[in-house]
């Protein structure tokens, strides 16, 4: 199939990207090396993807580019650019989020159903959730994000949903529970862990630790947007994406210590608006629909990430 990828060189893009190319797919990224992160460090990513002659990358800000002509041809565009981060979205550049998550998504729609894109995957987070009255999550819960970053995100896959069941674009968003493993961005929880593990560094640890995450392996995430790309599903449809072994912050810390066989040195620091203490997924749609169940538990996971690191 001939398959776009927006965020290409991204955390979870380029694991994607690398997975459908080794399928065989021929794959165009898309990447604006924005500077959320170190460009240096997406480069990197970029690396393992240009060994394959069925790969073509496109240096373009989607919000400047004209979008038809690129779209144009393919059978499916899994969208996973956008601008990161609960905790710096409660900086002072709002529109940043509103452009890159809201805007930007509205505009790849527009173009996938003028050229009639047969699959749009959409990347959509669990911070939409807010802070849950019970868990684990279903789609059909209340959506009350708490951070400027999920109400971005609720917009954008708002929109996606829209698209599908107004104009029938077979649209899919895959509401993701705190991916983690190799490629992980610098500025997420357990590369810094890791990072500080081996530096000697202290880790600021927000709040007591006793905030427990539906942590997912990345591998999981990219076998579910395959799974939602190549299987017959409603248009508009939703599912969470979630590794099905909630543990706390702090029982990761323990894991990694163990797997590490060194002690991190942990600063206490307020939690900070946006962190809900709870955050579970319940999976039973995404496998009902495709058969999807996460595979690679926390440990597994923790030690490919902590393997990778170590490179």
């Amino acid at each position: 199939m001939n398959i776009l990828v927006t965020g290409a060189c991204g955390f979870i893009g380029s694991n994607l990207c690398e997975s459908l190319l080794e399928d065989g797919h021929t794959v165009t990224g898309i990447d604006a090396f924005t500077e959320n992160y170190s460009e240096t460090i997406k480069r990197s990513n970029l690396v393992a993807l240009m060994k394959f002659t069925n790969f073509e990358l496109l240096e373009c800000d989607l919000l400047e580019t004209k979008l038809n002509q690129i779209l144009n041809g393919k059978d499916v565009i899994f969208h996973l650019a956008g601008q990161p981060s609960i905790h710096n979205s409660w900086g002072g550049d709002f529109q940043t989020y509103a452009n890159r998550n809201i805007v930007l998504t509205q505009k790849l729609l527009r173009a996938a159903a003028e050229v009639q894109t047969p699959k749009f995957i959409n990347s959509s987070s669990s911070s939409i959730y807010g802070r849950v009255q019970s868990t684990p999550t279903m789609e059909e819960d209340e959506k009350r994000p708490i951070s400027p970053y999920g109400v971005t995100k609720l917009a954008a896959e708002n929109l996606v949903t829209l698209f599908g069941s107004e104009f029938g674009l077979n649209t899919v968003s895959l509401r993701y529970f705190t991916v983690y493993g190799p490629r992980q961005r610098p500025d997420m929880a357990f590369n810094k862990l890791i990072r500080a593990g081996k530096t000697g560094d202290s880790f600021p640890l927000h709040g007591d630790g006793s905030q427990i995450r539906d942590f997912t392996f990345v591998s999981d995430v990219v076998e579910a947007n395959k799974l939602a790309a190549f299987s017959e599903v409603r248009p508009g449809s939703v599912f969470n994406v979630g590794g099905g072994s909630p543990v706390s912050l702090n029982n990761v810390i323990t894991l990694l210590e163990e797997i590490m066989n060194l002690r991190i040195h942990i600063e206490a620091v307020p939690l900070g608006p946006g962190n809900p203490m709870v955050t579970t997924a319940d999976c039973s749609g995404i496998e009902r629909a495709m058969g999807w169940k996460s595979k690679v538990d926390i440990y597994k996971g923790l030690k490919a990430q902590v393997a990778w690191q170590s490179q």
